[in-house]
């Protein structure tokens, strides 16, 4: 029975050593590890793919709380911009305001210095008009130049290059006075002022040269008593009534009280009209005028009285002055004042 039983084994190992079993073994080996390596490829795939769920929800999370937060930023911006938006809507409207108010003020500004310098060239050619008048009327330089250097100070200090033709204009006005010989008008109408005040002293040549003669002798028989009294009453009476006088010279005009006091008078009408011409550069009546109450001084006047001859002398050097100057012509300067306003307005109403 030990012979039947062991050779059995031997017939079912048998296949194993054979080529064909060996190929199987071999073979089953193979599909054993390339499925052990396709579980393992599976495995490790889905644990990728687990891990990649994960870090994609995780990831999907995350940008969901980045896309709130940025929703709520966005909702905040939104909010800041139409909040910028309503301060620039006000500020826009501040600034039009502003722009509107800037022009209505550039605008009143504009009114008020048109009206400025009007005012300003009204008074400058009021100026160069009272110095026309001072030059023409008058005859005084010294009042003239000083109008004219007053509307040029004007004129600088409205500080307007436009303005410079003016200037210009008026600048040549002063020096063609300043080239105008000097004459001093003061010094001259201060000599014939004093000779004026000294006319009512001055002593006349009939004065002078009456010799008063001694009282009669009362009559050497004095009646004695009421006769004497009254004789000698009368006789007093008598000498205050009549006054005797010797005068030297024959030649010697003799005057009145009424004469006396008109030839006074015309004198002073002559040294007048003399200082009247003065004062118009008139040296054909100045001269006229003084040299006629020389003549006067010297033929009714008491020559050798100091007084007499120092207003000779006074007069004599008044007629040597020379006061005659060719009044110029200054009206250029108020004319293109003038011209200046005129254009300004047709400028403002265009």
């Amino acid at each position: 029975m030990n012979d039947q039983t062991n050779p059995a084994p031997q017939q079912t190992q048998a296949p194993l050593t054979t080529p064909r079993g060996r190929i199987f073994s071999w073979v089953s080996v193979i599909v054993l590890c390339a499925l052990a390596l396709s579980l393992w490829q599976w495995w490790d795939n889905r644990q990728q793919y687990t891990s990649l769920q994960q870090e994609l929800a995780r990831r999907l999370a995350e940008a969901d709380g980045t896309m709130k937060q940025n929703t709520i930023a966005v909702e905040q911006s939104k909010e800041s911009v139409n909040l910028a938006q309503s301060k620039l809507a006000a500020l826009d409207g501040k600034i039009a305001e502003s722009q509107n108010q800037q022009v209505a003020l550039q605008a009143m500004y504009q009114e008020l210095s048109r009206n400025r310098d009007e005012w300003s060239l009204t008074e400058i050619e009021q100026i160069l008009s009272i110095a026309a008048q001072q030059l023409q009327l008058a005859g005084n330089v010294p009042a003239a130049l000083a109008a004219l250097q007053a509307a040029d100070h004007r004129l600088q200090r409205l500080d307007k290059p436009q303005l410079a033709s003016l200037r210009k204009v008026i600048d040549q006005d002063i020096q063609t006075l300043k080239a105008l010989p000097f004459v001093d008008l003061v010094g001259l109408s201060v000599k014939l002022d004093n000779l004026i005040a000294g006319l009512d002293k001055l002593p006349l040549l009939s004065e002078a040269r009456a010799i008063p003669e001694n009282d009669a002798p009362l009559p050497s028989d004095k009646p004695s008593g009421v006769l004497n009294r009254w004789t000698g009453g009368i006789w007093n009476e008598i000498r205050q009534l009549v006054r005797i006088q010797n005068i030297e010279s024959t030649d010697v005009p003799l005057l009145s009280p009424n004469q006396t006091f008109f030839l006074r008078e015309n004198l002073r009408l002559r040294l007048l009209t003399a200082r009247l011409a003065l004062l118009r550069y008139d040296e054909t009546t100045y001269k006229t005028d003084l040299k006629a109450a020389r003549d006067w001084l010297n033929r009714y006047f008491d020559t050798a009285n100091r007084s007499v001859r120092s207003d000779d002398a006074v007069l004599r050097q008044l007629i040597d002055s020379s006061i005659s100057i060719k009044i110029p012509d200054i009206s250029g300067s108020m004319d293109a004042v003038r011209n200046y306003k005129l254009t300004a307005r047709e400028k403002t109403t265009e």
